[in-house]
């Protein structure tokens, strides 16, 4: 996946390089959760028993993982965590939603 070019923060000298930047970013994020979404149509077919959607350990562990890679990345924790978890509660509420599509019609 190709990013729109832009100025590097660093590099921005004005607004309108600032929001070229975060557009160019916007429409990469789209792309790739998007296609993080697609997973949650994979998950809702493979698993057979609707109770196992909602999953604490895993969220946690994705959660753990998530911090982890911020951290390494620079991104605050503050931003990230809460982004995260506000992205597996969606993904959650999505999957339950094609978990009953596929096996109710």
């Amino acid at each position: 996946m190709a990013i729109d070019p832009r100025v590097a923060p660093a590099d921005c000298t004005t607004m309108a390089d600032v929001r070229q930047g975060v557009d160019a970013l916007d429409r990469a994020l789209v792309a790739i959760i998007a296609e993080r979404q697609g997973y949650m149509d994979a998950a809702a077919r493979i698993k057979q028993d609707r109770n196992v959607v909602h999953d604490r350990a895993r969220i946690e562990d994705v959660v753990a993982k998530v911090k982890a890679a911020a951290r390494e990345a620079g991104l605050s924790e503050a931003i990230a965590e809460p982004v995260w978890r506000m992205m597996i509660d969606r993904c959650i509420a999505y999957e339950f939603r094609a978990w009953d599509r596929l096996r109710n019609g």
